[in-house]
């Protein structure tokens, strides 16, 4: 079942809603505004505030129960002592969408009293909804007809009736429609999600939105001469796929905005073969390219206009007799050799072509997206993307965008002191430069393909996917980097 959104406008207290959810700031008193929520609750509102059983702490929760008609249950949802952003907003509608399922209603109503003429709040509120109601049933049996609970269908967002709300209304369901086709990538085993699949994705996206789409296979890439490509597929019967898409929303002659994503639909590491606990989560190496289909979407629905060309490349890194091994030295598409040390530093491999091929688009800026490092995890966790780059413009550039999606990102240093790590003693460099540092060198190593225009890498493998339920969202993907590529390419509207 498919989720709506619409606004509502008029008093809360006037609703007649299954669940009317009201977010407020920590400490919250009995303002004017939420006072006549109070009268059809016999004054039990006032007395939680001023007993303190509700401290609006961020993702606390109470629930209390009105009548048949009306206001019939009322959600309090804490958003802690944090400033009312898109993001503080996202996060408390994703809790009050998650107990919205829980209690099985089938429609709810959002409102903060303090933010409800905020189009930045309102979107986070679409955006939040959406993320705590989304889940990948597609291979789950249902359970028995008297075990299921109904689930949430309709949110409303009570707010003013104006232009700007509504722009913020359909500009929060653009993300949310582009992190749904994101997440439903990253969620899918390996063996359903597959190279082709990102050409069906593909070519859905380019028929709903007038983009031009293209598809390069193994036989296209050998004409390309993307050797570095090549060589991760070369353990896998599956046909890799390069896909672009080409969104054209700015005037022709614009320099385009090129989005690149690393598209590993399984990765288990090949020769260089990873653990076995919990290689199952290597299905989430396709989540760079996830993300850029997902932004596709958004800016496709957004309407955009600007220019932006989206391109990811997909395969499977497998152990096999064909399998490349370390100590192999392959020629990628720009003419450089690379010494292959480890195989299971195959990412890199796949955007080096990837990167070669942005050119030709002539890009104002390219912007890749990988699963790329354990490394970044080590360095900054779950909470932060690794941002890596050229141009310090284009580099606060996607630290502001990312910031401002909820996608926090930290930049990293790229000093040619850690190039040393990454010469070759047969090759012009080495694919891995050791543990030391190892996102930064495989930052570096990208670097070494990119020509011509400005560059920002995203290592996004401590974000894109969590192996915990988070509180706001089920463990599982996250949507990461679909906010951010989307955010970069708005703040280009001038």
């Amino acid at each position: 079942m498919s989720l709506t959104f619409a606004l509502a406008h008029g008093q809360p207290s006037s609703l007649d809603t299954p669940l009317l959810v009201v977010v407020l700031p920590a400490d919250a008193s009995l303002t004017s505004a939420i006072l006549p929520l109070d009268a059809p609750l016999n004054g039990a509102l006032a007395r939680t505030l001023a007993r303190r059983d509700f401290r609006g702490g961020r993702d606390e929760t109470l629930l209390l129960v009105g009548g048949e008609v009306g206001v019939q249950r009322l959600l309090l949802v804490g958003r802690g002592s944090a400033p009312l952003t898109r993001t503080t907003a996202r996060r408390a509608a994703a809790i009050a969408a998650r107990q919205a399922n829980k209690l099985g209603v089938t429609a709810m109503h959002l409102w903060i009293p303090d933010g409800a003429a905020q189009a930045d709040a309102v979107e986070g509120l679409v955006i939040g909804a959406a993320a705590g109601t989304w889940q990948y049933v597609d291979l789950l049996t249902p359970p028995p007809e008297k075990d299921r609970r109904a689930r949430l269908a309709a949110v409303h967002v009570v707010t003013d009736d104006t232009d700007a709300m509504r722009d913020a209304l359909a500009a929060g369901e653009a993300v949310a429609a582009g992190q749904a086709i994101a997440k439903r990538l990253g969620q899918m085993p390996g063996n359903y999600c597959t190279p082709d699949t990102f050409v069906e994705v593909g070519q859905d996206i380019a028929s709903r939105h007038g983009m031009k789409l293209t598809v390069l296979g193994r036989a296209e890439m050998e004409k390309e001469h993307m050797g570095s490509f090549l060589c991760v597929a070369q353990g896998t019967s599956q046909e890799p796929r390069l896909v672009a898409l080409e969104y054209r929303g700015g005037p022709a002659d614009q320099q385009p905005v090129v989005l690149i994503g690393k598209g590993l639909c399984f990765d288990t590491g090949g020769i260089s073969i990873k653990p076995a606990p919990e290689m199952e989560w290597m299905k989430f190496d396709m989540s760079g390219a996830g993300g850029v289909m997902g932004a596709m979407e958004a800016i496709g629905r957004l309407k955009l206009p600007v220019n932006v060309v989206g391109i990811i490349g997909s395969t499977t890194n497998m152990p096999s007799g064909e399998a490349v091994k370390p100590g192999d030295v392959v020629r990628a598409s720009n003419g450089k050799t690379i010494e292959i040390i480890n195989t299971d530093a195959e990412g890199r491999l796949v955007l080096a072509d990837l990167l070669v091929f942005a050119k030709r688009f002539n890009p104002a800026v390219a912007i890749d997206a990988a699963t790329l490092t354990g490394a970044i995890v080590i360095g900054l966790g779950h909470n932060a993307v690794g941002v890596f780059g050229s141009d310090q413009g284009a580099i606060d550039a996607v630290l502001a965008a990312g910031q401002a999606a909820g996608e926090p990102g930290w930049p990293m240093p790229t000093w040619d002191d850690y190039r040393e790590q990454i010469k070759s003693d047969v090759a012009d460099l080495k694919n891995t430069g050791g543990r030391a540092a190892g996102s930064i060198t495989a930052a570096l190593f990208l670097q070494e393909f990119v020509d011509g225009y400005p560059w920002v890498h995203l290592d996004v493998a401590g974000t894109a996917y969590s192996q915990s339920d988070l509180g706001w969202i089920p463990k599982g993907p996250t949507g990461t980097p679909v906010g951010t590529f989307v955010e970069f390419v708005r703040a280009r509207v001038s």
